[in-house]
């Protein structure tokens, strides 16, 4: 397609295009000739990839691209960003992107390494073994970070708190996106196309997060009441 065809798809003016294209945020067209671009429904994905993150995650142009080059030492990325930060780094590079070394990590985490293994081997993320050393996928790294807030607020060895406990959420995370994707396919089927589902699950997957956390909060003061309540009663 060209560059109007990309501009209507998107709605992002072409100027805006090519600050993306300057800053490396998005590929290089085709040129099959001089003065000639090709774009491609890549192009499409990854420009509204880039908007979604400056809207709901307001995240700069040079953050993004920091991100998408691997700076592990980012940091307040939600998982949901993560998701669209992956997108960007596939389709820029053809390939699943550079990933966030461990050591990086390590800078602002001490224990990220050891969080890491453990993470790996209760099935939560897989290590990738380079020359460079151990990495990990954008979204796994946000794993290790989300734990390494978690000990800084005290959730640490003292209390019997290690990432192992985590692997409670796999069955738990495994059963509710299961029902969701039924659900989803049973009511979209033969009533929506691709393109359309593809942007409703982008819009609802964060605000059902959200939802789930507050039902979560709701049940954890609830219960912690309860139990508080039944071993005080004399």
């Amino acid at each position: 397609m060209k560059m109007r065809d990309l501009e209507a798809r998107t709605g992002v003016h072409r100027e805006t295009i090519r600050v993306y294209l300057r800053h490396k945020l998005i590929p290089e067209p085709d040129r099959p000739r001089r003065n000639v671009a090709d774009y491609s429904e890549k192009h499409v994905s990854a420009i509204l990839a880039i908007r979604q993150l400056q809207q709901d995650s307001r995240l700069t142009l040079a953050q993004i691209g920091a991100l998408m080059d691997g700076d592990g030492a980012q940091g307040g990325v939600g998982a949901s960003a993560l998701d669209k930060l992956e997108q960007l780094v596939a389709h820029r590079s053809g390939t699943d992107g550079p990933p966030v070394s461990i050591a990086s990590l390590a800078e602002h985490y001490p224990e990220a390494e050891a969080d890491a293994r453990t993470l790996a081997s209760i099935g939560i993320l897989d290590i990738i073994e380079t020359e460079g050393g151990d990495m990990l996928s954008l979204s796994s790294a946000q794993f290790v970070r989300i734990w390494g807030e978690m000990r800084k607020s005290g959730f640490d060895g003292h209390l019997n708190y290690t990432p192992d406990i985590l692997g409670f959420y796999l069955d738990a995370a495994d059963f509710v996106g299961r029902w969701e994707a039924t659900t989803f396919l049973q009511r979209i089927e033969g009533r929506v196309d691709i393109g359309e589902a593809v942007t409703m699950v982008e819009r609802a997957l964060p605000l059902m997060l959200d939802f789930f956390g507050l039902l979560r909060q709701q049940a954890f003061f609830r219960h912690y009441e309860a139990i508080r309540g039944a071993r005080t009663d004399p």
